[in-house]
């Protein structure tokens, strides 16, 4: 079996990360592409109160249970399945149910903080960092975090400043440096989605020659 390709994109909270990943997705067939998000492995946190479940800090590196990751994306580089875990952000903790992913011919693999580790970094093999403006990011998180994950208004903004901007310019902003390929503007820049899309194409058209 040849390894698949493993795509990572990421970028700051409301960059437009993720609608770049389902674009990329929505170009192949499902029959060869699978998606990983880092939002499914924060840590199990059943051993806390759900007071203490919402003082965590979600936007540092020791949120994520890297370990199982780390493992997960092996295995799916060897050609296997996994069992996502399924993370609920309302209740701020893994549920008991999974999900299975199996192994295809390119895994997206998209988070905030996915190149802030060098074993991650290290598996990948397109790094892609979308670059969007501050105020930009904001407005669309306080949006996400009230329509979908049950959020007030203040609490998002107390999270923001306290926690989120400092958060990405310690650890997220830094990891820029590390990409292949820069995207402004989120998901709405057409001609990167096409130019990616065309580079992993012609990825996939050689090794199918090389069969």
């Amino acid at each position: 079996m040849t390894r698949p390709i493993l795509i990572g994109i990421t970028g700051g909270t409301g960059s437009g990360k993720s609608t770049i990943a389902r674009e990329i997705y929505k170009h192949f067939d499902e029959t060869c592409i699978a998606m990983i998000e880092q939002d499914s492995y924060y840590k199990d946190q059943s051993n806390l109160s759900y007071d203490e479940r919402t003082k965590t800090n979600y936007d540092h590196p020791d949120a994520f249970d890297t370990d199982l990751l780390v493992k997960h994306l092996n295995l799916l580089l060897e050609g296997k399945a996994i069992q996502k875990p399924i993370y609920n952000f309302e209740i701020h903790n893994r549920i008991k149910e999974t999900v299975s992913v199996n192994s295809r011919e390119i895994i997206i693999f998209e988070g905030i903080l996915i190149l802030a580790d060098k074993v991650l970094r290290d598996m990948l093999d397109i790094k892609i960092y979308v670059d969007t403006d501050a105020d930009v990011r904001f407005i669309r998180r306080l949006t996400r975090d009230i329509n979908e994950r049950g959020r007030t208004t203040d609490s998002v903004i107390t999270q923001y400043l306290n926690v989120v901007k400092p958060m990405h310019e310690q650890f997220i902003e830094p990891t820029k440096r590390h990409a292949d390929i820069i995207i402004p503007e989120g998901g709405h820049n057409k001609v990167a989605i096409d130019i990616i899309t065309a580079n992993i194409s012609q990825i996939l058209q050689k090794q199918q020659v090389q069969k």
